[in-house]
């Protein structure tokens, strides 16, 4: 049977029982990435017009309205910045340890999830490979069962019985390869905005502390 006649449906099925776990990583993995798609450009800003407001505003010693503008910022950057700003007639140790406090609440915001789509990067493959051992072992047990009842083994008996099991590798690697490509842009863009997120707080602790 030519596999790019057969419908999804009938791949599917003819892959065994172990697609079926497949299927459910293949929609966690959608869900977590369209998630995290969506999240990360929510909120993006452009952080150094931003910190240019605030401080042009702490310079004139506009205190609430520097807030004001980091409460209706909608950005972990934002939050970050208001902590330090609370502070801001405190030392410069006070000031940073209210801005990393803030950043131990807001960081693991940004990064849920992401070990969730690395696990299922990771594991996809496996469940394939499992579906290709069940399906080679119960192939297997065809032909012992054939043999014990002396009746000829086929190559079409192990061929179709061999295909049918390396569908679930094929599932796995279907699901994974986007999956772990997903991962690592995800993982860049976090870490970029990690990284803007520590340059504006520390230019606001310069700034604070001078």
């Amino acid at each position: 049977m030519d596999l790019y006649q057969m419908g999804l449906w009938k791949i599917f099925l003819a892959g065994g029982p172990v697609m079926w776990p497949i299927l459910l990583c293949s929609i966690f993995a959608l869900a977590i990435i369209l998630e995290k798609f969506w999240h990360l450009n929510r909120i993006k800003i452009d952080t150094q017009k931003f910190l240019s407001d605030i401080l042009d505003k702490m310079k004139r010693h506009e205190i609430k309205e520097a807030l004001q503008v980091c409460d209706s910022t909608k950005s972990p950057i934002a939050h970050i910045l208001k902590a330090g700003i609370l502070k801001y007639d405190r030392s410069r140790e006070k000031i940073k340890e209210a801005i990393e406090d803030a950043s131990l609440y807001e960081v693991p915001k940004i990064e849920k999830n992401l070990t969730a789509l690395a696990t299922i990067a990771h594991i996809s493959p496996l469940l394939g490979l499992l579906g290709t051992v069940t399906g080679m072992v119960r192939c297997f047990q065809t032909i012992q069962a054939k043999t014990s009842a002396f009746h000829p083994v086929s190559p079409g008996d192990l061929a179709g019985g061999i295909w049918e099991a390396l569908l679930t590798t094929v599932a796995g690697l279907v699901v994974a390869i986007p999956a772990f490509v997903a991962y690592n842009y995800l993982v860049s863009r976090i870490n970029s905005f990690i990284l803007e997120m520590e340059k504006a707080s520390t230019e606001l602790v310069n700034f604070l502390t001078e």
